[in-house]
Protein backbone atom coordinates (compact mmCIF):
# COMPACT_ATOMS: atom_id res chain seq x y z
CA UNK A 1 0.00 0.00 0.00
CA UNK A 2 2.64 2.23 1.32
CA UNK A 3 4.55 1.39 -2.01
CA UNK A 4 1.50 2.62 -4.29
CA UNK A 5 1.03 5.56 -2.48
CA UNK A 6 4.52 6.42 -3.36
CA UNK A 7 4.09 5.81 -6.50
CA UNK A 8 0.83 7.83 -7.35
CA UNK A 9 2.67 11.12 -5.78
CA UNK A 10 5.32 10.19 -7.87
CA UNK A 11 3.62 10.36 -10.97
CA UNK A 12 1.64 13.27 -10.08
CA UNK A 13 4.54 15.23 -9.46
CA UNK A 14 5.86 14.40 -12.55
CA UNK A 15 2.24 15.18 -14.16
CA UNK A 16 2.69 19.03 -12.24
CA UNK A 17 6.39 18.96 -13.43
CA UNK A 18 5.59 18.34 -16.99
CA UNK A 19 2.52 21.22 -17.02
CA UNK A 20 4.61 23.93 -15.84
CA UNK A 21 7.49 22.73 -17.77
CA UNK A 22 6.09 23.17 -21.08
CA UNK A 23 6.82 26.84 -21.95
CA UNK A 24 5.28 29.35 -24.84
CA UNK A 25 7.97 31.32 -25.99
CA UNK A 26 7.42 34.73 -28.27
CA UNK A 27 9.48 36.82 -30.11
CA UNK A 28 8.85 39.47 -33.02
CA UNK A 29 10.43 39.11 -36.85
CA UNK A 30 14.22 40.17 -36.29
CA UNK A 31 16.90 38.73 -38.79
CA UNK A 32 19.12 37.34 -38.36
CA UNK A 33 18.16 37.43 -34.71
CA UNK A 34 14.81 35.83 -34.90
CA UNK A 35 13.91 34.63 -38.35
CA UNK A 36 11.19 32.65 -39.96
CA UNK A 37 12.65 29.56 -42.05
CA UNK A 38 10.37 26.56 -43.05
CA UNK A 39 7.33 27.43 -41.26
CA UNK A 40 9.17 27.62 -38.03
CA UNK A 41 11.11 30.08 -35.86
CA UNK A 42 14.35 30.26 -36.52
CA UNK A 43 17.90 32.80 -36.15
CA UNK A 44 21.18 33.10 -34.31
CA UNK A 45 19.34 34.24 -31.06
CA UNK A 46 16.77 31.71 -31.31
CA UNK A 47 19.58 28.81 -31.61
CA UNK A 48 20.53 30.68 -28.41
CA UNK A 49 17.22 30.48 -26.37
CA UNK A 50 17.03 26.81 -27.61
CA UNK A 51 20.22 26.33 -26.64
CA UNK A 52 19.05 26.81 -22.77
CA UNK A 53 15.91 25.07 -22.99
CA UNK A 54 18.01 22.43 -23.73
CA UNK A 55 20.26 22.35 -21.13
CA UNK A 56 17.93 23.30 -18.36
CA UNK A 57 15.97 20.09 -19.86
CA UNK A 58 12.48 21.80 -20.90
CA UNK A 59 10.31 22.21 -23.31
CA UNK A 60 8.82 25.18 -25.59
CA UNK A 61 6.64 26.09 -28.63
CA UNK A 62 8.04 29.06 -30.06
CA UNK A 63 5.46 31.70 -31.83
CA UNK A 64 6.46 34.77 -34.05
CA UNK A 65 4.16 37.92 -33.25
CA UNK A 66 4.00 41.43 -33.57
CA UNK A 67 6.41 42.76 -31.39
CA UNK A 68 3.02 44.41 -29.13
CA UNK A 69 1.36 40.97 -29.35
CA UNK A 70 4.66 39.48 -28.37
CA UNK A 71 5.16 41.72 -25.44
CA UNK A 72 1.36 41.79 -23.91
CA UNK A 73 1.19 37.91 -24.56
CA UNK A 74 4.52 37.84 -22.14
CA UNK A 75 3.19 40.10 -19.83
CA UNK A 76 0.09 38.11 -19.12
CA UNK A 77 0.83 34.64 -19.24
CA UNK A 78 1.86 31.67 -17.27
CA UNK A 79 4.85 29.92 -18.65
CA UNK A 80 5.91 32.35 -21.20
CA UNK A 81 9.04 33.82 -22.17
CA UNK A 82 10.17 36.57 -24.52
CA UNK A 83 13.24 37.76 -26.95
CA UNK A 84 14.83 39.86 -27.55
CA UNK A 85 14.13 42.32 -25.62
CA UNK A 86 15.89 45.47 -23.92
CA UNK A 87 15.89 46.22 -20.15
CA UNK A 88 14.23 49.45 -19.86
CA UNK A 89 13.75 51.01 -16.14
CA UNK A 90 9.70 50.80 -17.69
CA UNK A 91 9.57 46.96 -17.94
CA UNK A 92 12.42 46.17 -15.28
CA UNK A 93 9.45 45.43 -12.39
CA UNK A 94 7.17 43.63 -15.32
CA UNK A 95 9.29 40.45 -15.98
CA UNK A 96 11.71 37.79 -14.75
CA UNK A 97 15.38 38.16 -16.47
CA UNK A 98 16.85 35.21 -17.82
CA UNK A 99 19.74 36.65 -19.60
CA UNK A 100 21.45 38.78 -22.80
CA UNK A 101 20.52 36.89 -26.10
CA UNK A 102 21.44 39.52 -28.80
CA UNK A 103 22.92 42.74 -29.19
CA UNK A 104 22.14 45.97 -30.84
CA UNK A 105 23.57 48.82 -31.81
CA UNK A 106 20.96 50.75 -33.49
CA UNK A 107 20.91 53.72 -35.82
CA UNK A 108 19.00 55.57 -38.57
CA UNK A 109 18.38 53.67 -42.13
CA UNK A 110 17.70 54.94 -45.74
CA UNK A 111 16.55 54.32 -49.34
CA UNK A 112 17.58 56.72 -50.08
CA UNK A 113 20.59 58.36 -52.04
CA UNK A 114 23.31 60.29 -50.30
CA UNK A 115 21.83 63.43 -52.36
CA UNK A 116 18.57 63.04 -50.67
CA UNK A 117 19.38 62.40 -47.37
CA UNK A 118 22.40 63.33 -45.52
CA UNK A 119 22.23 63.19 -41.25
CA UNK A 120 25.18 63.85 -39.20
CA UNK A 121 22.95 64.53 -35.67
CA UNK A 122 20.18 63.56 -34.21
CA UNK A 123 18.55 66.68 -35.04
CA UNK A 124 19.33 66.45 -38.42
CA UNK A 125 17.00 63.24 -38.38
CA UNK A 126 13.87 64.89 -37.16
CA UNK A 127 13.01 66.71 -40.60
CA UNK A 128 12.38 62.89 -42.16
CA UNK A 129 9.34 60.40 -41.80
CA UNK A 130 10.13 58.03 -40.17
CA UNK A 131 8.88 54.16 -39.27
CA UNK A 132 9.20 52.62 -35.45
CA UNK A 133 7.97 49.56 -34.29
CA UNK A 134 5.06 49.42 -32.00
CA UNK A 135 6.00 49.61 -28.19
CA UNK A 136 9.57 49.09 -29.01
CA UNK A 137 12.18 50.13 -27.22
CA UNK A 138 13.36 52.88 -29.91
CA UNK A 139 9.85 54.31 -29.70
CA UNK A 140 10.28 54.89 -26.35
CA UNK A 141 13.75 56.30 -26.43
CA UNK A 142 12.91 58.46 -29.87
CA UNK A 143 9.94 59.73 -28.52
CA UNK A 144 11.61 60.94 -25.50
CA UNK A 145 14.33 62.76 -28.20
CA UNK A 146 11.32 64.94 -29.37
CA UNK A 147 10.77 62.66 -32.67
CA UNK A 148 7.26 62.24 -34.34
CA UNK A 149 7.11 58.56 -36.41
CA UNK A 150 4.69 56.06 -38.08
CA UNK A 151 4.41 52.97 -35.16
CA UNK A 152 4.53 49.79 -37.22
CA UNK A 153 3.42 46.00 -35.82
CA UNK A 154 6.82 44.47 -36.84
CA UNK A 155 10.57 45.46 -38.09
CA UNK A 156 9.27 44.24 -41.88
CA UNK A 157 6.53 46.36 -42.09
CA UNK A 158 8.55 49.28 -41.24
CA UNK A 159 11.48 48.30 -44.08
CA UNK A 160 7.91 47.66 -46.43
CA UNK A 161 7.24 51.58 -45.91
CA UNK A 162 10.93 52.45 -46.34
CA UNK A 163 10.82 50.55 -49.57
CA UNK A 164 7.46 52.05 -50.76
CA UNK A 165 8.98 55.17 -50.19
CA UNK A 166 6.38 56.47 -47.45
CA UNK A 167 9.29 56.91 -44.43
CA UNK A 168 12.23 57.85 -45.03
CA UNK A 169 13.72 55.92 -42.19
CA UNK A 170 13.33 53.37 -39.73
CA UNK A 171 15.70 52.09 -37.31
CA UNK A 172 18.46 49.09 -37.23
CA UNK A 173 21.20 47.70 -36.53
CA UNK A 174 23.84 48.33 -39.67
CA UNK A 175 24.96 44.08 -39.50
CA UNK A 176 21.35 43.27 -40.26
CA UNK A 177 20.61 45.74 -42.68
CA UNK A 178 21.73 42.99 -45.65
CA UNK A 179 19.72 40.02 -43.92
CA UNK A 180 16.58 42.08 -44.01
CA UNK A 181 16.70 42.93 -47.76
CA UNK A 182 17.53 39.61 -48.67
CA UNK A 183 13.99 38.73 -46.77
CA UNK A 184 12.23 41.06 -48.57
CA UNK A 185 14.19 39.70 -52.00
CA UNK A 186 15.95 43.34 -52.66
CA UNK A 187 19.61 43.51 -53.58
CA UNK A 188 22.60 43.64 -50.74
CA UNK A 189 23.06 47.38 -51.06
CA UNK A 190 19.15 48.99 -51.08
CA UNK A 191 19.30 50.18 -47.53
CA UNK A 192 22.20 52.29 -46.10
CA UNK A 193 22.90 52.83 -42.32
CA UNK A 194 23.15 56.90 -41.94
CA UNK A 195 23.87 57.25 -38.23
CA UNK A 196 24.14 55.55 -34.64
CA UNK A 197 21.55 56.78 -32.19
CA UNK A 198 23.85 56.26 -28.57
CA UNK A 199 20.66 55.62 -26.37
CA UNK A 200 19.78 52.57 -28.45
CA UNK A 201 22.64 50.57 -27.88
CA UNK A 202 21.40 47.56 -26.22
CA UNK A 203 21.39 44.25 -24.98
CA UNK A 204 18.27 41.83 -25.95
CA UNK A 205 16.89 39.51 -22.94
CA UNK A 206 15.15 36.60 -22.63
CA UNK A 207 12.81 37.05 -20.11
CA UNK A 208 9.78 35.66 -18.35
CA UNK A 209 6.38 36.63 -17.35
CA UNK A 210 6.24 37.14 -13.85
CA UNK A 211 3.49 34.41 -13.36
CA UNK A 212 6.42 31.66 -14.57
CA UNK A 213 6.82 29.68 -11.64
CA UNK A 214 10.20 30.74 -9.88
CA UNK A 215 11.88 27.44 -10.04
CA UNK A 216 11.18 27.38 -13.57
CA UNK A 217 13.25 30.41 -13.90
CA UNK A 218 16.04 29.47 -11.52
CA UNK A 219 16.25 26.59 -13.78
CA UNK A 220 16.54 29.06 -17.35
CA UNK A 221 19.24 31.06 -15.16
CA UNK A 222 21.68 28.27 -14.48
CA UNK A 223 21.29 27.12 -17.79
CA UNK A 224 22.21 30.45 -19.16
CA UNK A 225 25.23 30.47 -16.97
CA UNK A 226 26.25 27.17 -18.57
CA UNK A 227 26.11 28.46 -22.33
CA UNK A 228 28.01 31.76 -21.65
CA UNK A 229 31.40 31.10 -22.47
CA UNK A 230 30.43 28.87 -25.56
CA UNK A 231 30.31 29.95 -29.36
CA UNK A 232 27.01 30.01 -29.52
CA UNK A 233 26.91 32.65 -27.12
CA UNK A 234 29.16 34.50 -28.97
CA UNK A 235 27.81 34.66 -32.24
CA UNK A 236 24.92 35.57 -30.82
CA UNK A 237 26.41 38.38 -28.78
CA UNK A 238 29.34 39.67 -30.38
CA UNK A 239 29.54 38.54 -34.31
Amino acid sequence: MAKTVVTLMLALFLSSFHCWAKLTIVTELSPPNQTWLNDQVAGVSTELVKAILDTAALEGEFYMYPWARALNSARSQPNTLIYSMAKTPQREALFQWIGPVALFNLGFVTNQSPRKIQIKTLEDAKQYRLAVQREDVAAQVLHSLGFEFIETADIQQSYRLLAANKVELVVDDPRYINAMAQTMNLPDNHFRYLLDIDALSVRGYLAASLATPPELVTRLRTAYQKLVDTPLYRKALYE
